[in-house]
């Protein structure tokens, strides 16, 4: 008798699982479609915006899941995740970029996560990355707060679609790449959700390996960097913003200051943080 109630929990739960729709929301430029989401390995429905110097959308369906692609001539991967968000139809939406190739029965690694924890509105999983590019590994289920949520990136993070739609939070389309501002739209946009008491959570699951690339932003730490920093600062700490640009310029002179010295790094993140001011940005 207990055997028949075990199997009977463990079929509901299979069922639970299938029937809870995984969709990834691609973002890339300048993609041959239907290539670049065969060489993702993407075993989930997906949606990928496309920026490229066409305008339209069509899909097209692989074995059981359905492709849809939208083309537009905008730039900015703010952009092009909100338009991701708005067009989405998933249950579970997991953001990705161009450059991620996914692990096996990926629909199923997810689907059970968000199945054992409902508590979790969203959840940072693991993915390879090279070891110049690491900033986390998750270790072990837990809450995530705003504290640690800069160290994340938006291809790691899948999230309930209600549960952000029902926030209205969207990425900053000021920063990041093709933006004015080179990086710092995945820290905003997930402070705003944890603002706005979205339940963040880590796993210790791999869901995939980021194939190295050059960096589309990230041009060495430069008189830009430091400029753009201090913008980015400003958004993310308000009055916080100096001390806290002081404390990360300190903390990693070593690594960053060969050829902007850690004074002049300073005053550009000061004149970064005056403008971020002056536009009162968000």
């Amino acid at each position: 008798m207990i055997s028949l109630y075990v199997n009977l929990v463990l079929l509901m739960f299979k069922v639970y699982n299938q029937s809870m729709k995984i969709e990834l929301l691609v973002s890339a430029l300048n993609k041959e479609p239907a290539e670049l989401l065969s060489k993702m390995n993407i075993d989930a429905d997906a949606l990928l915006i496309n920026q490229c110097d066409r305008e339209g959308s069509f899909s097209f369906n692989k074995d059981e899941h359905v492709y849809r692609i939208i083309e537009s001539k905008e730039r900015g991967v703010g952009k092009s995740r909100n338009l991701a968000i708005e067009n989405a139809k998933g249950d579970i939406v997991l953001f990705s970029d161009d450059d991620i190739v996914y692990s096996d029965k990926l629909s199923e690694i997810i689907a059970h996560e968000f199945t054992e924890h409902p508590e979790a509105d969203g959840i940072f999983f693991n993915v390879k990355v090279c070891e110049e590019r690491k900033t986390y590994e998750n270790t072990e289920f837990g809450k995530v707060n705003y504290r640690c949520v800069g160290r994340y990136p938006a291809y790691s993070f899948a999230i309930r679609l209600e549960k952000l739609l029902e926030s209205g939070i969207t990425f900053s389309e000021h920063f990041g790449g093709g933006a004015e501002y080179s990086c710092g739209e995945d820290s905003l946009f997930f402070m705003d959700l944890c603002k706005n008491h979205v339940n963040l959570y880590k796993s210790d699951t791999f869901i995939g390996e980021e194939i190295p690339r050059p960096s589309t932003w990230f041009k060495g730490y430069n008189e830009k960097y430091f400029f753009d920093r201090g913008v980015l600062y400003h958004v993310l700490y308000g009055a916080m913003a100096l001390p806290l640009g002081i404390r990360y310029i300190f903390k990693n002179r070593n690594k960053m200051c060969d050829t902007v010295k850690p004074l002049k790094a300073l005053m550009l993140l000061k004149k970064g943080i005056k403008e971020g001011k002056d536009k009162n940005l968000r």
